[in-house]
């Protein structure tokens, strides 16, 4: 199914035709609820309350998020996994791929507990410096942390977040030392950034690309493998170092024994509320790439993937459970 295909089923429901009225009768049978392992006002936060504002124009109940924070996105997480009401799910990111390297003794298992329902898109993150940084391109940066005794800094949004694992991705395949900051988001690590007190930072492009357009920050590379359509004349690390590519992402993940109806529900309507232009647009401006027609086994792939990835690099940086 294509988007013009999910395009016209948005029409379709748009005419009338209830999502209950296309095979889903018995459900919802209540409010669904999004738990986000996150605080209000950050981008997964904002990502998912723009998706429950599309979902609840379409579905004869009111998708509501609620926010569970603590121990990373642990005890979210854990509320999630335990919650199987088949009308509760969670909006996961890369940190779900990375938790049982972080964390010992986790009351859920990423793998076991959790089934995927739809993927909601990636995000791409920036390679970051202050604008009166002695470096011009990628290749600089490195060779200066090569040069530098210790190695450059880099601040990130805390142990395994996507802005650690981008950072220590490249610092294995540049083979350079990068000392790591961790911070309670990533928010203080930029303004550190501009203060002068790190070296770099790779930020997601949802806010990185105000600060590089401000002037208050430089912008050396992006960490996909296709340039951002914002800044077009902005090379990829890839272009640098070949087989680079990090970037964050939003899925949705359902408990383990949400049956396959309810999921295959979940997913249809999810898929057709993310080709909505409107959604689009918003989450665009956020710098998610959406991503259309995820199936569950889909999801499923892409999360194991990513873990795949990501765990043996944190292991290798000498990073163990809490």
């Amino acid at each position: 199914m294509n988007r013009r295909l999910f395009l016209a089923g948005i029409a379709a429901l748009t005419a009338g035709k209830s999502f209950a009225q296309q095979g889903a009768a018995a459900w919802p049978a209540r409010p669904i609820r999004f738990i986000v392992p996150y605080a209000a006002g950050g981008p997964t936060d904002v990502a998912a309350r723009i998706l429950a504002e599309t979902l609840s124009q379409r579905l004869p109940q009111q998708v509501v998020v609620e926010n569970i924070t603590g121990a990373g996105t642990v005890v979210g997480t854990a509320r999630a996994a335990a919650t199987k009401d088949g009308h509760t799910f969670l909006i996961a990111t890369v940190a779900h791929a990375v938790n049982t390297v972080l964390y010992a003794n986790l009351t859920f298992d990423p793998v076991k507990d959790f089934r995927g329902v739809a993927l909601m898109g990636t995000v791409p993150q920036i390679v970051l410096v202050r604008k009166d940084f002695q470096t011009n391109s990628l290749t600089d940066l490195l060779a200066a942390a090569r040069a530098k005794a210790g190695g450059l800094t880099y601040g990130s949004a805390g142990i395994g977040s996507a802005q650690h694992l981008a950072a220590e991705l490249l610092a294995k395949l540049a083979k350079v030392n990068l000392v790591h900051v961790p911070y309670r988001g990533s928010g203080p690590a930029v303004t550190d950034l501009i203060g002068g007190q790190l070296d770099l930072v790779i930020d997601s492009a949802a806010t990185a690309l105000s600060q590089v357009k401000g002037g208050a920050l430089r912008a050396l590379a992006v960490t996909t493998k296709e340039r951002l359509p914002a800044l077009p004349e902005l090379p990829t690390v890839a272009e640098t170092l070949q087989g680079y590519e990090a970037y964050t992402w939003n899925t949705v993940l359902a408990p383990a024994g949400t049956s396959p109806e309810i999921l295959a529900a979940m997913d249809r309507i999810t898929n057709i509320a993310l080709a909505d232009p409107a959604l689009t647009r918003r989450f665009e401006e956020l710098g998610i790439v959406v991503a259309w027609n995820s199936t569950p086994e889909a999801t499923d792939a892409f999360v194991a993937a990513e873990m795949a990835k990501w765990q043996p690099l944190l292991r290798s940086a000498g990073i163990a459970p809490n």
